[in-house]
């Protein structure tokens, strides 16, 4: 599958990225919207996942993941179930990105936590896949700038506690190298922001 190609042919991009996600110190019952293949979950521990690509959860639940068939803005979930909820290069895709918040805030538990990874639009990253309108993935996503999200997040009772990014040494035309990530700062061309429900 293209998708899982990705990650296969950027090999160090994605451990780049996987890394900077295990900074973030998820622990307990997890969920990811837009699962897609399952490869962060896999990496992360993530038990459960939803996604609207019926393709792409066979090979999640390939992974072990626990997918259901469906859409972040309509969680087939009860309330405050999960202890996190990851949203991983996904609200660039996403129609509604302030109903997916909406949605993760009514299926954590008090105190839950949130993780939003993007690529930030004004990012070299950002810059660069904006351009790339014959990318079949890329021709229909709406990048945000974290200012951006961490609006949205307020809006939603949550409460930002920190910020991890790598892709800070390379671009995406550039040769890809190790990196680690760096905690507290925005700059790179993968940013993550965890949030807790307040």
């Amino acid at each position: 599958m293209r998708y899982d190609e990705w990650y296969s042919r950027n090999r160090i991009t994605a451990e780049n990225e996987v890394k900077a996600l295990k900074v973030l110190g998820l622990k307990g019952l997890g969920l990811e919207i837009g699962v897609g293949t399952g490869f962060f979950a896999s990496k992360l521990g993530i038990k459960y996942g939803v996604d609207p690509s019926i393709n792409m959860i066979k090979l999640a639940k390939d992974r072990g993941i626990e997918v259901i068939a469906s859409y972040g803005e309509y969680l087939p979930f009860r309330d405050e179930v999960f202890d996190f909820v990851a949203i991983i290069v996904t609200l660039c895709f996403v129609n509604d990105p302030l109903m997916v918040l909406h949605e993760s805030w009514r299926v954590l538990k008090h105190d839950g936590l949130i993780a939003i990874c993007i690529i930030p639009k004004d990012s070299k990253w950002g810059k660069y896949y904006r351009t790339r309108t014959e990318s079949p993935f890329y021709k229909v996503a709406n990048f945000y700038s974290v200012k951006e999200v961490e609006i949205m997040l307020k809006q939603l009772d949550f409460k930002v506690l920190k910020y991890v990014s790598t892709l800070n040494s390379y671009g995406p035309k550039d040769s890809p190298k190790y990196e680690e990530p760096r905690l507290g700062t925005t700059t790179g061309g993968f940013v993550c922001l965890l949030a807790k429900k307040v």
